[in-house]
């Protein structure tokens, strides 16, 4: 079993426990449920950097990156760097977050929030909205095309983007449909934890233009991101690389003075 079949075994459990503890309803009635979310696309569009910076505690791949930061620090930081967007993890078993973390980011910033997660149930849409995101991330290996098509109208009906990830042609050539506002390529195999930007150069020209392109994963220098760009990828998200640094703020600032 590779770690991402673990990773959704694990996750199926904890939304089963969690649908006990807190009943949609409750997630409904908070107050950050009937916000009007902001347009990621929008922000990568018209704001310039095109990053979206990550907040990441550790991975299975790198074990500790960072826990040296609170969350709303980092928030702050990537807000002044000039970041387009930021990535919060909410997986706390694999990656050491929470939705405290989407929520204290939602308090000190009005950068769009992508709730970053695995997402398998309905359920977590419900929380993503109730929690301060702007946007949510439906993998493609881990669900159906039926299921893709259902999770992501819901979260239109709630106000919310979808990034759609992919990791090869096949998955992306069974998801593709309307209700998707941004399709991201990780460059991270998922299985292997092995990283190459080479699959989102290969994957670029069958992607619709109809979609932004989102690079994930891998980037750590400001020529790959120029690089991608005659690809046609407007957004990148970048995690690793701002945090495994002392000071994750600052080390974004001076990526996107550069880019």
């Amino acid at each position: 079993m590779d770690i991402l079949e673990r990773i959704v075994i694990d996750k199926r459990k904890e939304v089963a426990l969690k649908k006990q503890l807190v009943p949609q309803h409750h997630l409904e009635a908070m107050a950050l449920f009937e916000r009007d979310c902001i347009s990621v696309s929008n922000r990568i569009k018209n704001v310039g950097s095109g990053i979206i910076a990550e907040h990441k505690r550790r991975s299975p791949s790198k074990s500790v990156i960072n826990n040296n930061h609170k969350v709303w620090e980092v928030a702050k930081g990537y807000e002044e760097a000039g970041a387009s967007a930021m990535s919060v993890l909410t997986d706390l078993h694999y990656f050491g977050g929470g939705l405290e973390d989407l929520q204290m980011a939602r308090a000190t910033v009005d950068l769009p929030l992508l709730r970053k997660d695995f997402t398998i149930d309905p359920y977590q849409i419900i929380e993503a909205k109730a929690y301060g995101a702007d946007f949510i991330l439906l993998i493609a290996a881990i669900l159906t095309r039926e299921e893709i098509a259902a999770f992501s109208k819901l979260a239109h009906t709630l106000g919310l983007e979808v990034l759609l990830e992919v990791h090869n042609i096949e998955e992306l050539q069974k998801s593709i449909m309307p209700t998707l506002n941004l399709i991201g390529v990780n460059n991270r195999n998922l299985k292997t934890f092995e990283v190459s930007t080479q699959i989102s150069k290969d994957l670029s020209t069958h992607i619709p233009d109809d979609f932004i392109k989102v690079s994930e994963s891998g980037i750590s220098d400001v020529a790959t991101i120029k690089e991608l760009k005659t690809y046609g990828y407007q957004g990148f998200l970048i995690g690793e690389n701002f945090m495994k640094t002392d000071q994750p703020a600052k080390a974004a600032s001076e990526f996107v003075n550069q880019l």
